[in-house]
Formats: C-alpha cells, sequence, structure tokens
C-alpha cells in the first residue's frame, strides 16, 4: 500500500502528465509524417502484374530492390491488393485512392490525441475534475469508437468506387483491429462519465454548503 500511495503521489502523477504531453505531440507528428509519405506514393501494397506478385510494392518505387523502398508506411490493420493495368502500371487513380485509405484511418487520431494531450495538459497544472477533461476524454473515446467501426467500411467504399473507372483493381481485408479499437474507446468515455459526475457532485455539496 505504501509503494502504491508513494506512485500516486501528486509530483509524479504531474511529471508523468508531462512526459505523456510529449509522447502525444510526437505521435501526432508521426501520423502528420506517415500521412505525407502516403501521398508521395511511399504506402506498402501487395501488387499483382503480369511478370509476378510482389510484396510491399510501393507506387512511388522505380525497381523492387529494397534501396527504392526506404521510409514507407502501411495500414497496420489492412491488407491491401492492387492489380496492375494492361501496361503494368499502377492508376493514379487507385494510388489517391489509397492515400485517402490512409488518410482515414489517421486524421481521426491525430484529433483524437489532441484532445489527450489536453487533458496531460491540464493534469500537470493540477486541473483535474474539470469539464474541460471530461470533454475531452469524451472526444478522445468518441473519435476511438467511430474510427474503428466507420472507418472500415469507408474504406471499403472508396475501394469500390476507384474500381468503377479505374485501369487496374484495388481491394483490402480490412477490419481486424475494431474490437480493439471499441473496448479502450469505451473505457475513455466511461471515465470522461466518472469525471463529470464528479463534478457535478461537487457542485451539489458547494451550492448546499
Amino acid at each position: 500500500m505504501k509503494l502504491l500511495r508513494n506512485l500516486l503521489n501528486e509530483r509524479y502523477a504531474k511529471n508523468a502528465a508531462k512526459f505523456m504531453r510529449i509522447v502525444c505531440y510526437l505521435v501526432m507528428l508521426f501520423f502528420a509524417l506517415c500521412l505525407i509519405l502516403s501521398f508521395m506514393g511511399r504506402q506498402t501494397f501487395r501488387l499483382h502484374t503480369s511478370t509476378g506478385t510482389y510484396d510491399d510494392a510501393i507506387y512511388a518505387e522505380e525497381d523492387h530492390e529494397w534501396t527504392s523502398r526506404g521510409m514507407v508506411v502501411h495500414m497496420s490493420d489492412d491488407d491491401v491488393y492492387v492489380w496492375a493495368n494492361d501496361d503494368d502500371q499502377i492508376d493514379l487513380s487507385i494510388q489517391i485512392a489509397l492515400s485517402l485509405m490512409f488518410a482515414f484511418s489517421v486524421v481521426p487520431l491525430i484529433f483524437a490525441f489532441w484532445f489527450l494531450s489536453r487533458v496531460f495538459t491540464n493534469i500537470r497544472k493540477g486541473q483535474i475534475f474539470t469539464e474541460q477533461n471530461a470533454l475531452c476524454l469524451l472526444y478522445y473515446g468518441l473519435i476511438q469508437f467511430f474510427a474503428a467501426i466507420l472507418v472500415p467500411f469507408i474504406k471499403l467504399l472508396i475501394a469500390h468506387i476507384v474500381n468503377l473507372f479505374a485501369d487496374g483493381r484495388v481491394s483490402l481485408s480490412t477490419g481486424r483491429g475494431m474490437l480493439e479499437g471499441i473496448i479502450p474507446s469505451i473505457a475513455f468515455i466511461v471515465a470522461a462519465y466518472i469525471i463529470h459526475y464528479g463534478i457535478h457532485l461537487q457542485d451539489e455539496v458547494d451550492h448546499t454548503l
């Protein structure tokens, strides 16, 4: 119990919050960099051509040697398959579709971690049971929840639309990480409710006194 009380010390909590705020900023920066790489054509997929099938191919590569595929990104929960056109080239519309799919994966996360960073900023200042923290935790949980549920279907819709007119084809297997996204998001929504309820009780006590 003594060790637990020491770990829950206010000084440690504030230092941890300061550290986690920096981590949130680094994560947002990392996601932004990944988004740029995706729109530069450095997103991996499995490529099918008339000459064979290539794993971890990218739109920007000139050959399939490892030296041309440094600094690449991929959608971690998805298996992406691309079929080249009759000239064994990847249609530009397919590359745009892949980048849009990746954007729908990471842009919600950038916003989610921004709200989470606000919570750690407030905790570092000693502002814990505040309405802003409750709202930020709620927004974080809702973004993660709807991203886990809706984004896979949005990706499939993008693939379907681009396949209607592209010279070539793209398909993906998605949604494997849905449960891992839903459960933590619900936990954050519940945490937001607990903070909001605590604020409400404190207001009642203050008015009673």
